[in-house]
């Protein structure tokens, strides 16, 4: 059964329907795992994985499920950023190596163009994109990062270097409703898309309220439909089978303690959505609803979930 006739039968049926299908090639049987995966039948999305590798022994993807499904079924589900070694090594290996390269001189010959700049990064992490972009040319540097981990390793960095900055460790939800100035560039770099769609454009009216020029590093990634459209399978399947293969040396290191992790949740009924990706053209739109009318678009990377742009907007 292929997958198109699988997903009819579960539109119509639910995963019963589809239980025990047999299938015919390797990315029926991987289909059929996610469907299993996503009712709650562990064992049967593990079973099914197996059947995936025996199909295409060649496919990193199945093979890694099979590891991860298997150790689940037994273990139970872990949040994905428990593994800090994992995590660590996943955004500072394979390509973000380049993407955070290109990100970082992006935002630094923007800064150039500035004789003195004050600068707000929302959602800053620990630093990956802001710290090797840093110009003299910055006078006031304000920090906003929910995860107060990430945010003290930023910091320590400044301290380090001598930088001086305000931090606080929110939400942008929060940090809007507090009394707040004015900056020259307010920046967020794969952090906004962590807010849900009907929640920015509040949010993409206090950035032109605040900023003069608001920057945005987000990823291209098309408008997908739901869970388990055949469509929405394929694209994702087939962009982690390629950023598995970035991190072939590392003994399933990254593998297993994240990228499956996250690969499997895209598919997961039971946890509450964190993260609402979607198509460059929806984000510059919403930046025109709230006033902004000089937007350009710049292409930073061929990364392998979806080139990954910075939109600069006026």
């Amino acid at each position: 059964m292929s997958r198109n006739k699988l997903w009819q039968s579960y539109q119509a049926d639910g995963y019963e329907a589809v239980c025990d299908a047999v299938p015919a090639t390797g990315e029926d049987a991987f289909y059929l795992a996610l469907l299993a995966f996503g009712a709650g039948d562990l064992a049967g999305a593990a079973a099914y994985a197996r059947q995936a590798a025996q199909h295409a022994p060649d496919s990193r993807m199945y093979a890694q499920a099979v590891t991860y499904l298997e150790r689940v079924r037994t273990q139970g589900k872990a949040n994905v950023y428990v593994d800090g070694d994992a995590f660590a090594a996943f955004i500072r290996g394979g390509g973000n190596v380049g993407l955070y390269a290109a990100v970082s001189d992006a935002l630094s010959a923007i800064y150039r163009e500035y004789s003195a700049l004050a600068l707000l990064d929302i959602g800053v992490g620990d630093g990956l994109a802001l710290l090797p972009a840093l110009t003299q040319t910055i006078t006031r540097l304000d920090l906003l990062e929910p995860s107060a981990a990430m945010l003290s390793r930023t910091t320590a960095t400044l301290d380090a270097r001598g930088v001086r900055y305000s931090a606080a460790n929110d939400t942008i939800q929060a940090f809007m409703q507090q009394p707040a100035g004015t900056w020259d560039i307010i920046q967020a770099t794969w952090s906004l898309q962590s807010v849900p769609p009907m929640d920015r454009p509040a949010i993409f009216d206090w950035l032109r309220a605040h900023g003069q020029r608001v920057l945005i590093a987000e990823f291209d990634v098309p408008a997908l439909g739901d869970s388990f459209e055949p469509e929405r399978v394929a694209y994702i399947t087939a962009r982690y089978e390629n950023g598995l293969a970035e991190y072939d040396g590392d003994g399933g290191v990254v593998a297993q303690g994240f990228l499956m992790p996250v690969l499997l949740g895209y598919f997961d009924r039971t946890d509450a959505r964190t993260n609402w990706e979607g198509p460059i053209q929806d984000w510059t739109d919403a930046l025109h609803a709230a006033g902004f009318t000089h937007i350009t678009r710049h292409k930073l990377f061929a990364y392998f979930w979806a080139d990954a742009y910075l939109i600069d907007a006026r």
